[in-house]
């Protein structure tokens, strides 16, 4: 395994079991730097110079915080593109909605990081915010760069590390067998070292009943895989990221 900016990693682990959140489309709405280092296990400040991927971005400020720390982040996402005050409203709709479940179902909340609902919402509304403030600053500077997989807009190897949260095995996402490996070999594609793909399951937490499958595939196709436990922080505290590299010759 690269020692790229990754924190120490536990070894395989089997799927944890299921949260409950009920399935919705896609959402659009804040996640911070800090919940993408425990989803990923990221060594942040290891990042330093390095050039870092965020598929599927969404309203995430993971690519403004980085950029902040002098870490040459890009975000990915069909809806960049759009105005920002399409993109604010979307991010205040979502937010609400998954709220409004969260706080339906308080027992979810096992993680040291989101102890309470209030404390979500706040780290949730902070995150868009800096990310509607930073996509209409840097939008046009080639920050916010629009596309989604199977198919990204980069040239192999663009990436030092490629992070892909919250889409791959979500039912509302859209992909078959052969799409989620597809776009396992995207995300190598265009890395050099990793990629990352947190959760290993969809939105109502079932785990996805072809991993064992599709890493059997990807690596008959030359790519390693390691199932590692991450603390995730949200929800129902600790899950899966699954880590994906060109196996050695």
């Amino acid at each position: 395994m690269s020692n790229l900016a990754l924190a120490a990693l536990p070894p395989d682990q089997t799927f944890d079991s299921p949260a409950e959140l009920e399935p919705t489309a896609i959402s659009f709405h804040g996640r911070s730097l800090a919940e993408y280092a425990q989803c990923f296990a990221l060594d942040v400040a290891a990042l330093k110079g390095r050039d870092v991927l965020d598929v599927a971005a969404g309203a995430s400020s993971f690519t403004a915080e980085a950029c902040a720390r002098r870490i040459d982040a890009v975000a990915l996402d069909p809806l960049y593109g759009e105005a920002p005050a399409a993109l604010a409203t979307r991010v205040a709709r979502d937010s609400a909605q998954l709220l409004a479940q969260l706080k339906s179902k308080p027992r979810l909340f096992r993680s040291k990081a989101f102890p309470s609902c209030a404390e979500t919402a706040a780290d949730r509304c902070a995150a868009g915010q800096r990310f509607l403030s930073d996509y209409a600053t840097h939008s046009a500077y080639g920050r916010y760069v629009g596309g989604s997989l199977p198919q990204l807009p980069f040239f192999d190897g663009t990436f030092d590390l490629v992070l892909c949260a919250h889409l791959l095995f979500l039912e509302t996402a859209g992909f078959d067998f052969e799409g989620h490996l597809a776009a396992c070999r995207e995300l190598v594609r265009v890395s050099v070292g990793e990629a990352r793909v947190f959760p290993l399951g969809g939105a109502a937490g079932r785990p996805y009943p072809g991993l064992a499958r599709l890493r059997r595939e990807l690596r008959a196709g030359g790519i390693g895989s390691q199932i590692v436990e991450v603390d995730s922080g949200f929800p129902g505290g600790a899950g899966s990221t699954l880590v994906l590299r060109r196996a050695e010759p």
